[in-house]
């Protein structure tokens, strides 16, 4: 009987003298092709506020984001991953990443956008100019370090966390986050031939913030999920019920990953877009020199940390859906 390889030794992929010219995961574009449904469940079920709303999209904010929105819901026949915004440093960064794309100033509540898409087609727009979160007397927080109060409804998730996007070509995806982007490759599935199947970056001292797993249709452009962050693991087993008595479909949870050791609950919100909630507890990347954890494809086969194995559709459900097979 052949002993099986031993693993991949850790690999450092990134320069840790390198400046990192990304600061944090901003606001994200969501499509929806029931607008309203899609709203009232961010509203009621996760606890977002309703900011601002125009013909076709609507403005949610989470309670502690200073920026002025976290989500747009946007009005279309299939639901999907609009934009990501990701704020820079500085106006200098800004100008550093320049020649990724073209400028504008129609984004509300940010500056200038510069707008380009990834290598696999999902748009990002990277900003520094942010208008804040002003409260009113309806949401006024006690504490003046918070942004508005406790909402006290549904999950109350605190911030948005990190976008899972699915991807036709990981290695290209993760050579352009890691390289163009500045991002740190935290942790990673490698396939059998070495190839990478899935890699978490993180932008600063978060365990990740952008996800790039493979798409099994060999699809561009699609999401796997949307996270949210809330601030206990019991705020999400509440969320559980909360979700049970709307009728909502939980797919899969609460159980804890083996990868990034995260608390997880994963529902479909009514625009059929996969929506986790996640609890990492207080896990941050500190070592400028962390060196990238490889998971082997037998290791991910066994499942997760604890927890019940997960179901099928977690590999096969995205958005928008796709019917082609796989390619051989």
């Amino acid at each position: 009987m052949t002993a099986a390889p031993p693993p991949p030794p850790p690999v450092l992929t990134h320069d840790p003298d390198r400046s990192r010219d990304i600061a944090h995961l901003g606001p994200v574009e969501l499509y929806t092709p029931v607008l309203e449904q899609s709203a009232d469940f961010f509203v009621r079920q996760m606890g977002l506020r309703e900011v601002h709303r125009d013909a076709g999209s609507v403005y949610l904010h989470t309670w502690d984001d200073y920026q002025s929105w976290t989500l747009r819901l946007i009005r279309r026949d299939r639901a999907g991953v609009g934009r990501t915004y990701l704020r820079v440093t500085g106006p200098a960064a800004l100008e550093r990443f320049s020649a990724l794309g073209t400028f504008t100033e129609s984004v509300r509540g940010l500056g200038r956008v510069l707008c380009f898409d990834d290598p696999d087609g999902h748009p990002t727009g990277l900003y520094w100019d942010v208008n804040r979160y002003q409260a009113d007397e309806s949401d006024r927080p006690a504490l003046k370090n918070q942004a508005a109060a406790y909402p006290g409804r549904g999950a109350n998730v605190r911030r948005l966390d990190h976008v899972n996007y699915l991807t036709a070509d990981v290695p290209a995806s993760a050579r352009f986050v890691g390289e163009v982007l500045g991002g740190r490759c935290t942790e990673r599935i490698l396939k059998d031939d070495g190839s990478p199947q899935a890699v978490w970056f993180n932008l600063q001292t978060k365990t990740y913030d952008l996800v790039h797993t493979e798409d099994w249709t060999g699809s561009s452009g699609r999401l796997h999920h949307l996270a949210f962050a809330t601030d206990t693991r019991e705020e999400i087993l509440r969320a559980a019920d909360v979700f049970l008595d709307a009728g909502t479909h939980i797919e899969t949870g609460p159980h804890k990953h083996a990868i990034q050791q995260t608390f997880f609950l994963y529902v479909w919100e009514p625009g059929g877009n996969r929506i986790e909630l996640c609890n990492a507890g207080a896990r941050l990347i500190l070592a400028p020199d962390w060196e990238t954890i490889s998971w082997s494809a037998a290791e991910r086969a066994k499942g997760q940390a604890w927890g019940l194995k997960t179901i099928e559709t977690f590999h096969t459900h995205g958005t928008p859906e796709v019917t082609t097979p796989p390619a051989h």
